[in-house]
């Protein structure tokens, strides 16, 4: 008998090998795995518990694979929308710099339960700022995320690389490369789980070319080869970035990482707007992924990014909400919508799909993470990880004929259940743990005090 049963769903869009998408389909789950998937036409197992997916489509929880969470507290902060990349970074570095443990649980807390609202159960984020004396800031997210019950990959990012050094951030949110070597070490061997199902796992994720050494990022690339974790930056972001790149480094970002030992199958890295025809094909033989971030790279005028040319050429593209001082709003399902109609502007109408945007959301962040197989997927075997979307009301009046293009060109839709490694983190539209009010006036506060309100 399985432990819950997710039946007479309207479509299960399983995202398996097979692309298997079963109508009148259910789901069985027992524990923190799935049993079995099947359409109406198969006989479902007996469940203690049932839920009834009418009007429903069901698919593999979403996978979000670039963020900063703490940037929710400055979200939608005056004047930062009308400066590029490196003019936006150096005008909200004073403001972060007064992060601190409770301000970095209260974000993670908040940013975590903004996106299961949004259907995501598989989150990382990128905590490259660690302020002189604010404590340990990824114990603090990570216990967020156990809090809620979302599936966590945090990255121990890292910046060395300060105003007096030619970076970007000031000097009181860097360190030197050993004393970040060391924090990265010391973070895997505390919180990186290796087991199949695992809901707390640890990458290295050196900031960016502009904000750390190249010496740092060769080192980084060692030990995470000497730790078995996966590596994270931002890459070849806008015009800016590849104009950095040539001036200090006499080369093109792609030609950096390839380099500083990065161009390797374990890495994924964050925008990848700037490629070239060449470059994109270098990605995709050496097995990178890329964290896809529209709305940011739209607020920030970096550009669109080329994932239809890249998703061709076998790079792992995923999706990323970003910073909440950049996207603002930590929608999956938006994300995955604006994915879907920005591949279309840039590459024509039949190049951007509902089905194109789910499988980023779902598998490509998969293959980012280094999880393909686990999660981002509807199969036995699988971690019980599910959203389910009700696809009734005003919005979809009409939307017969098929339910995934459906889900992502109507709406907007937030999920109706939300459920990671077999529980429900949200149930009926609502947010299941009962301390979110209390934890949004806790975010308040610090938002108006690093906002200096």
């Amino acid at each position: 008998m399985a432990d819950l049963l997710i039946r007479n769903a309207l479509l299960v869009a399983t995202v398996d090998d097979q692309r298997r998408e079963l109508p009148g389909g259910w789901v069985a789950i027992t524990g923190n795995l799935i049993e079995a998937v099947g359409s109406a036409a198969d006989e479902a197992p007996a469940a203690d518990q049932t839920i009834n997916a009418g009007g429903c489509l069901v698919t593999p929880g979403l996978v979000n694979s670039h963020h900063h969470m703490y940037q929710n507290l400055t979200r939608a902060y005056p004047g930062m929308t009308d400066k590029p990349l490196f003019g936006w970074l150096q005008s909200l570095y004073p403001l972060w710099r007064a992060i601190d443990e409770d301000a970095v649980f209260a974000s993670a807390f908040v940013g975590l339960a903004e996106l299961a609202l949004s259907g995501c159960t598989t989150s990382t984020d990128h905590l490259y700022l660690h302020p002189k004396g604010a404590g340990d800031l990824l114990g603090a997210e990570i216990a967020a995320a156990q809090e809620i019950g979302m599936r966590f990959h945090p990255t121990r990012g890292s910046m060395s690389l300060s105003v007096k050094d030619g970076g970007l951030p000031p000097d009181d949110v860097v360190s030197d490369d050993d004393e970040i070597l060391a924090a990265s070490e010391a973070a895997v061997l505390r919180h990186h789980d290796r087991s199949h199902g695992a809901m707390v796992r640890i990458a290295l994720a050196p900031c960016s070319p502009f904000s750390v050494t190249e010496e740092l990022m060769v080192r980084s690339g060692e030990l995470a080869r000497q730790l078995d974790v996966r590596l994270h930056t931002h890459f070849a972001e806008n015009a800016e970035d590849d104009a950095y790149s040539l001036e200090k480094f006499g080369c093109r970002p792609m030609e950096y990482l390839e380099r500083t030992g990065w161009c390797t199958d374990r890495t994924w890295v964050a925008h990848c707007v700037m490629p070239n025809h060449d470059e994109i094909h270098r990605l995709g033989a050496a097995g990178i992924g890329v964290a896809h971030c529209p709305s940011s790279n739209l607020i920030l005028a970096s550009g669109i990014s080329p994932i239809v040319p890249m998703r061709a050429a076998g790079v792992k593209v995923g999706i990323g909400v970003d910073g909440s001082s950049s996207a603002d709003s930590a929608s999956m399902w938006m994300e995955a919508r604006q994915a879907m109609l920005l591949a279309k502007l840039r590459d024509g109408a039949h190049a951007g799909t509902a089905r194109m945007a789910l499988e980023m959301a779902t598998l490509g962040g998969a293959g980012c993470l280094g999880r393909e197989g686990e999660i981002g997927v509807l199969a036995p075997g699988a971690v019980a990880d599910v959203a389910i979307w009700r696809l009734q009301g005003p919005a979809f009046a009409g939307a017969l004929a098929d339910p995934v293009e459906a889900w992502l060109r109507c709406g907007p839709v937030s999920a109706w259940h939300t459920i990671v490694n077999g529980r429900f983190v949200v149930r009926d539209g609502e947010l299941v743990h009962p301390d979110i009010h209390r934890a949004l006036r806790n975010h308040a506060e610090h938002a108006a005090r690093i906002q200096q309100l």
